[in-house]
């Protein structure tokens, strides 16, 4: 590893804030305190700031030479409504709101590489340094994005990373076009007739309804879509009914879809809605069918990517580094900025969990559980990439 030695000299210091934010956690569009935090450690460190793009987005500028050149450099603030169950000293003092992704993380390693930035400041144009809220369900990429962070803040790439728990502590990888799916949900509500148990030719029972749009729907992943393109359709939840000899009136089924293109995408909505119309008017039912699209694929962008890679290994070691990471079905608001700009996002490994003080809880070390934390010895590797990522998007002039 070839860190940034002032980064590691103080690093027990950004131990202390990415611990002081784990404990104060705050939800989507709520992030005033951990804002309040960024803007102050940003203002005393000499970094121009705006804020209350996204409502409580902080941006940091920090600028030098003579050069219009520009990068945006994305850490995420929010926290997720869980109950913790971790007992260490920086445990949420907040019952059900926890940092159980590694946003706490991600703003303490962005900081980091912003304190070293405006001290040094060996480059030549302007860095943005995005603390972005609300990425847990609130889009708070594409709020920002509303809000004029584009025009306000005009830059030729930006760049987000996460951590990656199971992967090797410390190692980074990456992976060009796709790297995660788009997050979308549907609610399904059928309309039957309701009737006695015993008397089923009485009334249309919605539930046999729901069984049978539930069962057409997975030949749309089986039959109808190229084998090639990936996706998943799940059916999460179905409520019907309150006796074992009543048929009911409605059955509700909600759920989510996963794609990595948005043709596919299309190609979903446009036949479940066809299928449960038609399945619902065969029995004689009626029925609602609501399709939400919430975050599009997350593109890496093939200039920017390479070029991510050439920084990652640099500063990780060619060992330390996986070019080609298996994409994952998650999801994320980064790819609003995508969509908006080139860039790229990657991944920065957490270790299965070893590094987690006494007191954790006894379940695993992985992302949305309410036994993670954060590993502290990604905070100098995750600053020192940022800095040398900066650094070399707005080289000094010759």
């Amino acid at each position: 590893m070839k860190l940034v030695e002032p980064i590691l000299a103080f690093q027990s210091e950004l131990q202390q804030i990415r611990r002081d934010l784990h404990a104060h956690p705050e939800l989507c569009y709520e992030e005033r305190r951990t804002s309040d935090v960024v803007a102050a450690k940003l203002t005393e460190w000499g970094i121009p700031i705006l804020r209350g793009m996204g409502q409580t987005g902080v941006v940091g500028i920090i600028k030098h030479g003579t050069s219009q050149r520009a990068v945006g450099l994305r850490a995420d603030m929010d926290a997720l409504p869980m109950q913790e169950i971790n007992t260490f000293e920086h445990a949420s003092r907040h019952p059900g709101k926890m940092h159980a992704c590694g946003h706490d993380g991600h703003t303490a390693m962005l900081l980091g590489a912003a304190r070293y930035l405006a001290s040094h400041r060996n480059f030549d144009g302007t860095v943005y340094v995005i603390f972005q809220p609300a990425e847990e369900g609130g889009a708070g990429a594409r709020s920002m994005i509303a809000d004029g962070l584009f025009e306000k803040c005009p830059m030729d790439a930006i760049y987000g990373m996460h951590n990656w728990p199971g992967a090797p502590t410390g190692t980074l990888s990456v992976t060009e076009g796709p790297m995660m799916a788009s997050s979308n949900e549907f609610h399904v509500t059928i309309k039957g007739k309701g009737a006695h148990a015993a008397q089923p030719h009485n009334g249309i029972d919605p539930v046999m309804v729901a069984v049978q749009i539930a069962q057409s729907w997975q030949t749309i992943i089986t039959r109808e879509k190229s084998p090639l393109d990936t996706a998943v359709l799940s059916i999460t939840q179905i409520h019907a009914g309150s006796a074992t000899n009543v048929i009911p009136d409605e059955a509700k089924m909600v759920g989510t879809v996963r794609t990595f293109t948005t043709p596919v995408l299309d190609l979903l909505e446009t036949r479940m809605g066809e299928i449960a119309r038609h399945t619902a008017a065969a029995f004689g039912a009626d029925v609602d069918f609501e399709f939400k699209r919430n975050y599009p694929p997350l593109i890496n962008h093939a200039r920017e990517t390479q070029f991510a890679l050439d920084v990652m290994r640099e500063v990780a070691g060619a060992d330390n580094v996986n070019p080609s990471v298996e994409p994952t079905m998650g999801a994320e608001d980064f790819a609003f900025f995508l969509q908006a700009k080139p860039g790229c996002y990657v991944f920065i490994g957490n270790g299965e969990g070893g590094h987690r003080d006494g007191g954790h809880g006894l379940g695993p070390c992985v992302l949305h559980n309410a036994s993670y934390d954060f590993n502290d010895d990604l905070l100098p590797i995750g600053a020192s990439f940022w800095v040398r990522l900066a650094e070399k998007s707005l080289p000094l002039a010759k």
